[in-house]
């Protein structure tokens, strides 16, 4: 699958990362990483913003924020997330299935055992005075052709743009911590 483990390394594909248990059984897996110079304090409200409508996703914002630009800076009102909360993706929501600051950020889509399951999963570890951010998607998709989707189409999606939104936040995060 194209983009499947961008950045990631071997321990950190093979490893357990926050979020692992939502969708359990999952069929298709992508891990990707970064390493960021700054702290995960300063990485996490990054994450915490995300949305449609909000601080967008840090992607390809003509494609999956109707070309408005992803934020900049630092908004407070979007900081409030807990979880449980929903976290509005265009056409669907995600919930935030977990949020432990500054440790890990985890967006859920439909359940284990269900027709979808999507979790995305946002786990900040400290490495030195940085971050070493692990991304990890998991999915399954329960319907005819679901499969062929998954690894077609959302796999290497997700990854397309998870490896772009992953360059973004370390930009954001390394830009602002300079300006500190």
């Amino acid at each position: 699958m194209l983009f499947e483990n961008w950045g990631a390394k071997t321990d950190e594909i093979d490893g357990s990362v926050f979020g692992d248990d939502i969708c359990a059984d999952a069929r298709t897996i992508g891990t990707r990483s970064i390493s960021i110079d700054s702290p995960p304090e300063a990485v996490f409200p990054w994450i915490r913003q995300m949305g449609f409508g909000r601080a967008g996703w840090y992607s390809y914002d003509w494609m999956d924020n109707l070309c408005r630009r992803s934020a900049t800076e630092i908004h407070p009102e979007w900081q409030h997330v807990q979880a449980g909360a929903k976290i509005p993706g265009g056409p669907v929501s995600f919930t935030a299935a977990v949020v432990d600051e500054p440790n890990a950020f985890v967006l859920q889509l439909g359940r284990s055992g269900g027709r979808v399951c999507f979790a995305l999963a946002y786990d900040l570890r400290k490495q030195g005075s940085g971050t070493r951010l692990v991304t990890r998607m998991r999915m399954r998709i329960r319907f005819p052709g679901g499969l062929l989707a998954e690894r077609l189409l959302f796999g290497p999606g997700d990854g397309f743009m998870v490896q772009r939104q992953l360059r973004v936040l370390k930009q954001r995060a390394e830009t602002q911590l300079s300006r500190s």
